[in-house]
């Protein structure tokens, strides 16, 4: 009988979460599985520099030693952050992900450090459902050459410098006709991104499972200009019209500057995050806990018999 395995990924500037993840390792250990140990920062993106534009890692080189099709599952030690670079790290090899917050906000998390230990015995078990989450790839061409890379859960933002004027977009999504767009930036995001900066930026909240993609300017200097949604069977490209360079970010973690002869490229992605449910999902309440979506600001009205 083979030996089951299990993964661990950690935020190692918390301290708490690389404590826990040491004593998580040895009690799967002592339960019988064969457990890898990593620490997420393996999935962030990196980032170009003036001197030099690329920097080019490929998505499938983030997969950390040890991490393949065969692990059961692996637990997420961490913030939001940390869930998002864990995503780009085990999405190609389709492992499910137990995302456990000792962060703040922890939106994309599913439990508590203090609800680890039953989690984790439902977990070991199989008693959970598996989510799956679109995810985006993202490249920047220039001429035929791929320059930068990366898997994207959130979004991708394309955007100006600090100090420089507002920028000029040309955007073909699918086969239909280009559009202009003037803006200090756009952003491309999933319906998981649709909490994240799009939210911030005015777009809509899309519930998970829902197969759009959706386009939000960034201050658009027009009336003209909002967000748009389209199905995610649609590609986009994206051609900076403006002269000075322009900074291209994915998931608010990593990316590189963008030329006027370069090309931004996004398609859905053959890989999904997978994320462990320990109950059936549920959008609308974490909306209303993280976010405060749906709360009464006012009292409502008593009924009134009528005579």
């Amino acid at each position: 009988m083979s030996v089951p395995k299990a993964g661990i990924i950690y935020n190692d500037v918390k301290p708490i979460a690389g404590r826990v993840a040491i004593e998580l390792k040895d009690k799967l250990t002592a339960a019988g599985w064969n457990v890898c140990i990593t620490s997420s920062i393996g999935g962030i993106l990196g980032y170009s520099t003036p001197e030099s534009s690329v920097c080019h890692t490929p998505i499938d080189g983030l997969t950390p030693p040890g991490f393949d099709s065969d692990m059961k599952f692996a637990v997420v030690l961490g913030g939001d952050g940390t869930v998002l670079a864990a995503s780009r790290q085990v999405a190609p090899c389709g492992i499910p992900l137990l995302t456990v917050n000792t962060g703040h906000m922890g939106f994309l998390t599913e439990t508590f450090l203090n609800q680890l230990p039953q989690a984790l015995e439902q977990v070991m078990a199989g008693e959970y459902e598996i989510e799956e989450r679109v995810m985006l790839t993202v490249k920047v061409f220039r001429g035929d050459s791929v320059l930068w890379e990366a898997l994207c859960l959130n979004e991708m933002v394309l955007h100006r410098e600090p100090l420089t004027s507002m920028c000029h977009f040309e955007i073909v999504i699918g086969r239909h006709a280009p559009v202009d767009i003037a803006a200090d930036g756009v952003i491309v995001s999933t319906p998981t991104g649709s909490t994240a900066y799009s939210l911030s930026a005015g777009g809509p909240v899309v519930t998970p499972g829902v197969p759009v993609l959706q386009l939000v300017p960034i201050c658009p200097h027009s009336l003209a200009s909002r967000a748009l949604v389209f199905p995610d069977t649609e590609s986009v490209n994206i051609y900076p019209v403006n002269i000075p360079r322009l900074v291209m970010v994915v998931d608010g973690n990593g990316g590189c500057y963008i030329l006027p002869e370069d090309r931004v490229y996004m398609e859905r992605s053959q890989y999904s995050a997978r994320f462990i449910r320990l109950q059936t999902p549920e959008f609308f309440r974490i909306l209303r806990e993280k976010l405060g979506w749906g709360l009464p600001h006012i009292a409502k009205p008593t009924s009134v018999e009528l005579p």
